[in-house]
């Protein structure tokens, strides 16, 4: 495909609009036109008028004519893969034993990406959460800032979905991204429900109520392909071997429930509300950075 930039159009402007500046761009007839989709859209006000600034990936029959003729022109380019690769999966039909299970602490947004992300590997993550389910954590916020019901265990700091699922979801990141793991981000938030113009508006947002359902599906998403989500669980401290290796041996969690044991961990449990200590043979690192108003996830090799 073609990717064209800088298509400057009205803000009023008919969607036939967008055809037709391809077809005068590329100097080809509509049947030589397959298809185009909206990469990115903006907008220039640096002018009385202000108009569109579409980023445009084209499907023509005359793909290799077209990249010769245009060349020399920086707004006409082939257009890159953006497609997200895995850095691990478990190959095909195998699944991943309980030794090898990652966890992952929070159940915020990287820990819901980080989460899906090792799911969508085989690799049927453990997520460990301090906080209530979204639906549930929704009534105690609420119920605070309407009631002044305070919940110290559940309220808007912490929970799934975390700290921001009570804003408007603004989806921005000064993060570079060079390897277009935004777009990843992007996809799977249109997949959980979010509307389809987040992947191409210029700075986009999800809303508030939205945010909660799409929150929601993505667990179920995780939970589908043998990942777990367990609530209430808030994680005291990181086991770290005393040796040279300083390796890092399990997580010792403070539970606010009696906890069922997961086969194949080894739990040491005394009473309900006691420390309890899961043992994992096996450590999964992420790389995970946030920003002010959005986050930018990447995966190193394990």
């Amino acid at each position: 495909m073609l990717r064209l930039t800088e298509v400057k159009l009205p803000l009023d402007h008919p969607e036939e609009a967008i055809k037709t500046a391809i077809l005068k761009k590329l100097h080809i007839a509509p049947t030589e036109l397959i298809r185009y989709s909206i990469f990115k859209r903006s907008y220039d006000a640096r002018k009385k008028e202000i108009v569109f600034v579409y980023l445009l990936d084209v499907e023509t029959t005359q793909e290799k004519r077209l990249l010769q003729r245009f060349k020399t022109d920086p707004h006409v380019m082939p257009t890159p893969d953006t497609r997200y690769r895995y850095v691990a999966k478990v190959s095909d039909g195998a699944i991943a034993s309980e030794s090898d299970r990652p966890i992952v602490i929070g159940a915020g947004p990287c820990g819901i990406f980080a989460g899906l992300l090792l799911a969508q590997m085989g690799l049927r993550p453990l997520i460990l959460e301090r906080g209530k389910p979204v639906h549930d954590r929704s009534v105690d916020t609420f119920g605070f800032w309407s009631k002044r019901k305070f919940n110290p265990e559940s309220n808007a700091q912490f929970g799934e979905g975390g700290a921001g699922t009570f804003s408007d979801g603004k989806l921005y990141s000064r993060v570079k991204d060079a390897n277009h793991h935004g777009r990843k981000v992007l996809e799977e938030l249109v997949n959980a429900g979010a509307a389809p113009e987040i992947l191409y508006v210029n700075k986009p947002h999800i809303g508030t109520y939205r945010l909660v359902k799409i929150v929601e599906n993505m667990r179920r998403t995780i939970e589908s392909l043998g990942g777990e989500i367990r609530f209430q669980s808030r994680v005291e401290t990181i086991d770290i071997e005393q040796s040279d290796t300083r390796q890092v041996r399990g997580v010792i969690l403070t539970m606010v429930s009696t906890f069922v044991a997961i086969a194949s961990f080894s739990l040491s449990v005394t009473a309900p509300v006691t420390p309890l200590k899961c043992s994992i043979s096996k450590v999964f690192t992420l790389n995970l950075s946030l920003s002010r108003l959005g986050f930018g996830l990447s995966i190193p090799r394990l």
